[in-house]
């Protein structure tokens, strides 16, 4: 396994932990447990957000380009989605 896999595995395992963080802050009962998972939670997204940010750094992780008209199409449908 190269550095490029074993990041992307890392990137997935952090967005999987993220999720459940999140979830488990949804359906916190107590204000404690929720202190809890917002806390985990928090951790969670910078250490993802730093993976992502040296894959990034590397070529790794490249976002392509989108057209201003496919924005501006989105823009549109979710502004009369909502009116």
């Amino acid at each position: 396994m190269d550095d490029k896999n074993l990041m992307q595995n890392l990137l997935l395992l952090e967005k999987g932990c993220c999720d459940l963080y999140l979830h488990g802050a949804v359906e916190s009962a107590t204000q404690n447990v929720l202190g809890a998972f917002n806390s985990a939670l928090d951790d969670s997204l910078s250490m993802q957000g730093e993976i992502f940010s040296k894959m990034s750094d590397k070529g790794w992780y490249n976002i392509p380009d989108v057209e201003q008209t496919k924005v501006d199409q989105l823009r549109q449908k979710f502004a009369t989605a909502q009116g």
